[in-house]
């Protein structure tokens, strides 16, 4: 048994005054490539991180289902029969909305028995390593089982994706639900979202002598905020007033027109999504061809459409990937929405101290807030524990 596990069963029993039934977990998930591509029907390529979230489930003898958790003191409750989007908030909002979720996606409810559970997790908040997918999945795969609902992975994602969408009010796509859901060790999750066919294609950095670096700037951002709703709604228009149902449709070719159709700052953001999509693209052919050693300017270059196109690092992002850059790093960009959050840098092992003491330095000398940088490994998806 995991520390991980034993803590989940501990709080449970002291929250109340019981042991659990069962333990689930999820993992974040780091997005090597591929961003704010997924709700424009594109391709992603994350891996679910070896940071995860810790689920304890325990069965009551009405409809009522309670949240606990180590990121807020006391309980929330919500009758099974008064549950909806607008019925829950604040962070009680991604376990509960997957509650609701499940009765969108037809499970019958009616006759099912309340839950208590308990929820901890070691994914960092506000980091861009997707914490809110892995209460998702780790509450979404708990219940599933739990509840014998018989709803398989990808449709578990979906689930996970309308409650961050309806009860957070996170215009989010389904990348970091899949990832968290699909990631298998030492491999990343290839995902056309318009399909929603899945590839798991092996990463080797280990083989390889890689690490992959995350810096942690502590800015932290939000989702549900206006910055993401913005770009989304940027992408709607772009793909609108191109005549195409989204910006998958489009490739490189198509930017000279794009450029005589559309204003320069909805063009840019249109730019980065048809050049990110390329990128995905191209990460996963270099893998299978050349090795992870080869990724580096495709990683640098989405940093630079994030920054310039899509407008969505912040100081303490460009600092960090400029830094990494500088010291050795194979290649290093932003990842996740952006407006704070996380970078992440493909380091030579033997670099990894280099490259983590000469960022702190950096922001030390910048005056920024002290950035948290670990290493990350690719993990498994999300799983029963105990």
């Amino acid at each position: 048994m995991t520390d991980a596990v034993a803590s989940a069963q501990q709080r449970f029993a002291e929250q109340y005054g019981r042991r659990p039934v069962g333990v689930w977990s999820a993992p974040g998930r780091v997005n090597l490539i591929g961003e704010h591509t997924d709700y424009n029907d594109g391709f992603v390529f994350p891996f679910a991180i070896d940071r995860r979230t810790t689920v304890a489930v325990g069965d009551r003898d009405d409809r009522l289902v309670r949240v606990a958790s180590t990121f807020s003191p006391g309980t929330v409750e919500v009758h099974l029969d008064e549950l909806s989007p607008d019925a829950v908030s604040g962070w009680a909002a991604y376990p509960l909305g997957v509650v609701w979720a499940f009765a969108e996606f037809g499970a019958d409810l009616a006759h099912a028995r309340g839950v208590d559970l308990y929820i901890d997790s070691d994914v960092p908040v506000g980091a861009g390593l997707s914490s809110s997918a892995a209460i998702e999945c780790a509450v979404a795969l708990a219940l599933d089982e739990h509840w014998a609902l018989g709803f398989d992975r990808p449709t578990l994602a979906k689930v996970g994706q309308l409650a961050e969408n309806r009860a957070v009010g996170a215009p989010t796509g389904i990348m970091d639900q899949s990832a968290s859901l699909l990631g298998e060790t030492d491999s990343a999750v290839f995902l056309d979202c318009r399909s929603l066919d899945a590839d798991v294609i092996p990463l080797g950095f280990a083989e390889a002598g890689l690490s992959l670096l995350v810096i942690d700037t502590r800015v932290s951002h939000s989702h549900a905020t206006g910055g993401y709703a913005a770009r989304r709604a940027s992408c709607e228009a772009g793909a609108r007033a191109l005549d195409v149902e989204s910006l998958r449709w489009l490739d490189v070719d198509d930017l000279d027109r794009a450029r005589e159709l559309l204003d320069d700052e909805t063009f840019r953001r249109v730019r980065h999504v048809v050049t990110e999509n390329q990128r995905v693209l191209d990460t996963v052919r270099t893998l299978r061809e050349q090795g992870p050693g080869a990724i580096g300017p495709l990683l640098d270059a989405s940093h630079v459409s994030m920054r310039d196109d899509f407008e969505i690092s912040v100081p303490e992002l460009d600092l960090a990937v400029e830094t990494a850059q500088a010291n050795g790093a194979i290649g290093a960009r932003m990842t996740g929405g952006g407006f704070g959050g996380a970078a992440i840098a493909l380091v030579i092992d033997d670099l990894v101290p280099v490259v983590a003491r000469k960022v702190q330095e950096a922001f030390a000398e910048r005056r920024f807030r002290e950035p948290a940088i670990f290493t990350v490994h690719a993990a498994q998806g999300a799983r029963r524990d105990a």
